[in-house]
């Protein structure tokens, strides 16, 4: 019989019961029992193993200060002495999705532990981490955690146990984009062949390599003459004036605005914030032409490089928000900059 695992589990203050925003800049805590979604975690596993530890991070300071953190989280972990790691679930959370990737990159490369997390295919942590460990797709919510719990456990389980794990499409985690030789009795012109007469018969196939394909966008035209041009700054960044006014949300935000910056010639840090929960925020807090450059723009403008400057910031935050939805957004925007008579936007994200 197998003996039983330890686990290290990370989650951050909201699951670890230590609040809300209120408590995001909460350096690491430990608990030796399992907390939040723990509970579902070690009823899963049974007597095939125990939560050894739980630790709690908060969101602000796991994004905001990533090499204390990081560093904190490995020596907790590395006394711990776990079989493997669990991160999460983080769902849409993107600072809570970027500090689960963060750890179980963390433990895999430095302590050779494996690790697993799990999250919302739109968590912008996803394509940051999916290759240095294996995540589990969720839904966008914490409505999706009873069924996530149970398949998170089972990996968790077969990763501490040393089973091997297959391709994601049959073990269903999300790719990693690493390609593995598997031997084939058939050969390739024979799998080919197979595939392609599935494909025509309307039949069900499984291409080796999938090919990613996306809606192609034609570019405009050049501009001719920049001075005299008007240039519209549009940003999907999430910085807004300080105070946050119109109370965009830090993910899956399906609104824009715009602020006047006319009479400014650089963003003040005292006056504008990022409120985007997917990047680490701190260089655009210390200074926001960092993210929107305003204080170029403005330079180019007044030595006559470009004609001039549009009066309006067009923010919205972009992370998590579904493609059609940025789709109308985008229409919408393009509306609005027509009406004002702008000659191109320059368009920044994080």
């Amino acid at each position: 019989m197998t003996s039983p695992i330890r686990i290290v589990h990370y989650v951050n203050q909201f699951f670890g019961g230590i609040g809300g925003e209120e408590r995001a800049d909460t350096e690491l805590l430990i608990r030796e029992h399992p907390v939040g979604p723990g509970v579902g975690i070690a009823r899963a596993l049974g007597e095939r193993g125990r939560i050894v530890a739980t630790l709690i991070g908060g969101d602000n300071y796991f994004t905001e200060r990533m090499d204390v953190a990081r560093s904190a989280a490995l020596e907790a972990i590395e006394r711990y002495r776990p079989d493997v790691v669990i991160a999460g679930p983080a769902f849409n959370a993107g600072r809570y999705g970027m500090a689960c990737g963060e750890v179980c990159k963390a433990v895999t490369e430095t302590l050779r532990i494996p690790s697993v997390t799990a999250m919302s295919p739109h968590n912008p942590a996803v394509s940051l981490y999916r290759r240095s460990t294996y995540i589990l797709p969720t839904g966008e919510s914490a409505a999706s955690m009873p069924h996530i719990l149970p398949r998170l456990t089972a990996f968790a389980h077969r990763l501490a146990i040393g089973d091997a794990i297959g391709p994601a499409e049959r073990e269903g985690y999300m790719p990693r984009g690493i390609r593995g030789i598997i031997l084939d009795e058939r050969s390739a012109a024979q799998r080919a062949a197979e595939m392609l007469k599935a494909k025509l018969t309307g039949e069900p196939y499984q291409t080796e390599i999938p090919v990613e394909v996306f809606q192609p966008v034609s570019p405009a035209a050049p501009l001719q003459d920049l001075t005299t041009a008007t240039i519209a700054l549009v940003t999907t960044s999430g910085l807004v004036p300080r105070g946050n006014p119109d109370g965009f949300k830090s993910m899956n935000e399906s609104r824009w605005a715009t602020y006047p910056v006319k009479h400014l010639d650089a963003l003040a840090p005292d006056e504008w914030e990022p409120i985007h929960g997917g990047y680490d925020a701190r260089f655009a807090r210390e200074n926001p032409n960092r993210v929107v450059p305003l204080d170029v723009l403005r330079e180019l403008e007044n030595e006559g490089v470009i004609g001039r400057l549009h009066a309006d910031l067009i923010v919205t935050v972009g992370v998590g928000t579904p493609v059609e939805v940025c789709q109308r957004m985008g229409e919408e925007i393009v509306d609005e900059l027509h009406r004002a008579n702008v000659s191109a936007a320059i368009f920044t994200s994080n």
